[in-house]
């Protein structure tokens, strides 16, 4: 690779918030690409969509000196997949180097001690894809006459689409496709100053969200039902009741999905497995045309 080829690695953890990115040069740029040759492992993990609360792998865009990108590709679970070329193995050695205890995801300031939660979440991840899915009865769910449809090929067309990678959990939550990745109060000029249920949800009733704690799982008359989590201190988390009374998300820039974290259909959010995003907020009722979100 020339010198002046870079890597943009991007650490695919959030669901709300933007995911950070690293620009990796010089050495780091070299290892990290000799990292990313296929290997002779023979036996390859299973890969669950990648529509999955925590740790969803690197996404790894090879820069020109111009700052063009030339090739876009994800690391996950050891696993090299492109858009156009599919599924190769290249062994954990890339998540590693990158996101070690000595590795280039120390440069990012997001919070203190992140290496090491992106490192726990990274780890759980490995443990979690060995099992998944635990399937397991869940109630059938009654339908919502006015909430919207489960349509996931509306928002689902691909990391070089516009609508994928461009809106989030609350874009889809709520309904309203801004290609921004809208975050809760920022169209009110007053956006959520922490990561907590006592500040997000406050912020999504500035966009005129209705807080609703006692919905109770149940279809509202008008408008249609949506529930806020919180992962304490990291992120927060988006779902939506869908007409057809289960419960579906998007988590952060990949595909919806209306499985939870274990493979299952969502009938409660309250009881889905929901990752580290262990804070249930509440329920909130999103009246169509009324919010305004950016």
């Amino acid at each position: 690779m020339a010198d002046k080829t870079s890597l943009r690695v991007t650490v695919d953890i959030f669901s709300g918030r933007e995911n950070p990115t690293l620009e990796l040069r010089g050495r780091d740029a070299k290892v990290a690409t000799s990292l990313l040759k296929p290997t002779k492992r023979k036996k390859r993990e299973k890969i669950p969509p990648i529509s999955h609360l925590g740790y969803r792998g690197l996404i790894v865009e090879q820069t020109t000196s111009r700052g063009k990108v030339s090739k876009t590709m994800r690391i996950l679970n050891g696993s090299l997949i492109t858009p156009t070329r599919g599924i190769r193995l290249v062994g954990n050695d890339f998540e590693d180097f990158i996101c070690g205890s000595t590795g280039p995801i120390r440069r990012i300031k997001f919070k203190k001690n992140f290496q090491k939660f992106v490192w726990r979440e990274l780890i759980k991840y490995r443990e979690w894809v060995i099992e998944w899915p635990y399937w397991k009865h869940i109630p059938k769910c009654k339908p919502c006459k006015c909430a919207p449809i489960y349509e996931p090929n509306w928002w689902n067309d691909g990391y070089g689409g516009q609508k994928q990678p461009n809106n989030n959990c609350y874009n889809y939550a709520t309904n309203y496709r801004t290609d921004t990745f809208a975050q809760p109060g920022k169209a009110s000029g007053s956006m959520y100053t922490s990561l907590t249920c006592g500040a997000v949800r406050p912020a999504a009733i500035r966009d005129d969200l209705i807080d609703k704690p006692s919905a109770n799982n149940k279809c509202p008359t008008e408008g249609h039902l949506v529930a806020l989590v919180v992962g304490p201190g990291w992120d927060y988390h988006w779902y939506r009741k869908d007409e057809n009374g289960c419960w579906s998300h998007k988590p952060g820039g990949t595909p919806v999905t209306n499985l939870d974290n274990s493979g299952n259909k969502i009938h409660d959010p309250r009881t889905a497995d929901r990752g580290s995003y262990t804070d249930f907020c509440t329920f909130m009722i999103v009246k169509h045309g009324h919010i305004k979100i950016r």
